[in-house]
């Protein structure tokens, strides 16, 4: 397959950065995307250019590190991660625009790398449960329900990825928090800090500058873990009961 790459190219967050382009030849269609990158990377570094600086760890689609923008959809045309996204997707003498997620909360790093740190710190600031000394039961010594069971594990699957962000018009984060919130939230083991968890993550993604749901679904619609926007609904009933105990103390 013989390519044209638009791709944006920003050396730090003061940067303005810009798209420049790049034509590669002889790619195969079994190749990852990452691994197209890969190639062109390697020609870069042969003729003495700077390669493109991207993010990507296990390159299996559990991580959520490969975060990038392919012509107008994060993660590209298929759901699924960028690292799982096969170059047959795309066709012979294919144009294709690959951008870094935009959203302020992600500032970008170099190139197509941003700073995800904004989820590390919603996550630090409620999204723990209780531990206590002594011995540790059997899981099976507290009995849940399949469905409930099924539905933690559902919202578990978030890999806080960012996709959910860069397909909103506001740039919100509500399904990677509600996810957070859900999974924890159906479980025994979350209750001590259910209520506070609710108010402290969410006042913590309001920190980070995140914008309001735009109630359009981009966001399951792009999640490449199938993210159910039911969690956002739980996550609002989490909050506003936390608010309303809250008052009444």
């Amino acid at each position: 397959m013989n390519l044209t790459l638009k791709i944006w190219r920003q050396q730090n967050h003061a940067d303005k950065g810009g798209f420049r382009t790049y034509s590669i030849t002889g790619i195969s269609e079994d190749m990852s995307f990452l691994e197209m990158l890969d190639v062109l990377n390697e020609e870069l570094t042969e003729k003495g250019e700077d390669p493109v600086h991207f993010d990507h760890d296990c390159r299996e689609g559990i991580c959520g590190t490969c975060s990038l923008f392919i012509n107008g959809r994060p993660h590209g045309p298929k759901q699924t991660t960028t690292c799982q996204l096969h170059m047959r997707s795309f066709s012979d003498g294919d144009t294709i625009t690959i951008e870094p997620w935009r959203a302020k909360s992600f500032p970008v790093l170099k190139d197509l790398m941003v700073d995800r740190g904004a989820f590390d710190r919603i996550i630090q600031a409620g999204g723990y449960v209780s531990v206590n000394t002594g011995g540790v039961p059997d899981a099976n010594e507290i009995p849940i329900p399949k469905v409930i069971a099924d539905e933690a594990f559902d919202a578990a699957t978030c890999i806080a990825c960012g996709a959910c962000v860069a397909a909103c018009k506001n740039a919100s984060a509500m399904l990677f928090v509600s996810a957070k919130i859900s999974q924890l939230a159906l479980l025994p083991q979350g209750q001590v800090e259910r209520r506070e968890r609710a108010e402290k993550m969410i006042a913590q993604m309001d920190a980070e500058g995140f914008g309001a749901c735009s109630n359009t679904g981009a966001c399951s619609a792009e999640c490449p873990k199938g993210i159910k926007q039911s969690n956002i609904a739980r996550m609002n009933r989490e909050y506003y009961a936390a608010s309303v105990v809250t008052e009444n103390v």
